[in-house]
């Protein structure tokens, strides 16, 4: 099994390496960076193989800045781009990360043929359809980490508010990740019971709990500087779902063509079933009235702004 994960200098990229490495699943992994950073993720190698060998783990890291060195990647994480700072919007980086990760698409489609592409750039939705029409890939094959990450975030809020341990709560996001993201509340429990059972329901403001989810990444932005633990952990979950083949249902983006709602042609958070081929099978779904209208407002949004880059980025080529 070998994973290589691009813009392995970066804080999300090196902690989501450290993350798959510690899974103990992985025989090799490569961290791609510009050579200007290879000392630092040369650097960073040695520091995770010192901290495996304490769990007596042994993976093979390569530190490198050569793009033929990901040959035979069954998963590679596309991290690379210009990260969010304080006081910015995903959207802010659409422009930017665009050209880069049209680049990088081009060379995992030449260098790693028939590995799995993970988006992780910003804004998510949007990067994910670049790295999907640009790498030629099939549509199964490129996901983005997009409300996964939110899905996850919702959780946490929801066993602190209820008081109940993290692993029974099931619930998700789908739709953009950013202000357009929808929490899919009609269908979530709590140990196999439906929310709005629970006593203490009625003191669970949703609204508000969303606008935590929305702005999660941005509050810790603020207070340190970056996100690292929480995108690098959900990407872990991801990456081991497939090369595991599990077949889980998790929310990532994904490339729609009528499956949900008859929305075509963008990538947006969906449920999916997740396995060694990438997305399996993009899981239909009923939504409440409001949760429907939410959700095409989203489709609106993102195709939009797909749409805006796009031109801008073929008017720059």
């Amino acid at each position: 099994m070998k994973v290589t994960v691009m813009g392995g200098s970066g804080r999300v990229g090196k902690a989501a390496a450290f993350c798959l490495a510690e899974e103990d699943l992985v025989d090799e992994m490569v961290l791609i960076s510009r050579e200007n950073s290879l000392d630092k993720i040369k650097g960073e190698s040695l520091d995770m193989n010192d901290a495996l060998a304490a769990k007596d783990i042994q993976v093979n890291i390569m530190a490198s800045c050569d793009m033929e060195d990901m040959h035979d990647s069954r998963v590679v994480v596309l991290a690379a781009g210009v990260p969010r700072q304080n006081g910015m919007s995903r959207q802010d980086l659409a422009g930017t990360n665009a050209q880069i990760v049209a680049h990088y698409a081009r060379q995992i489609a030449k260098y790693a043929p028939d590995s799995i592409i993970l988006v992780v750039t910003n804004p998510v939705d949007v990067m994910t359809y670049i790295a999907l029409k640009e790498s030629g890939f099939s549509r199964n094959k490129v996901m983005g980490l997009g409300n996964h990450l939110d899905s996850l975030r919702l959780k946490n809020l929801m066993s602190k508010h209820f008081d109940i341990h993290v692993s029974e709560i099931h619930t998700r996001v789908i739709g953009e990740h950013g202000d357009n993201m929808v929490p899919l509340l009609t269908s979530t429990t709590i140990g196999g019971i439906p929310v709005e059972r629970f006593r203490n329901y009625d003191s669970f403001d949703i609204n508000q709990i969303v606008e935590k989810v929305k702005s999660a990444g941005e509050y810790v932005i603020s207070m340190k500087g970056s996100t690292e633990y929480g995108p690098a952990f959900a990407i872990s979950n991801i990456v081991n779902v497939i090369l595991k083949d599990e077949k889980k249902i998790l929310t990532v983006t994904s490339y729609l063509d009528g499956e949900i709602e008859d929305v075509h042609d963008v990538c947006l958070g969906v449920p999916v079933k997740l396995g060694i081929e990438g997305v399996e099978k993009i899981v239909p779904i009923k939504m409440s009235q409001d949760e429907k209208e939410s959700f095409l407002e989203a489709v609106k949004v993102v195709k939009a702004t797909t749409l805006e880059v796009l031109t801008k980025f073929q008017e720059e080529e």
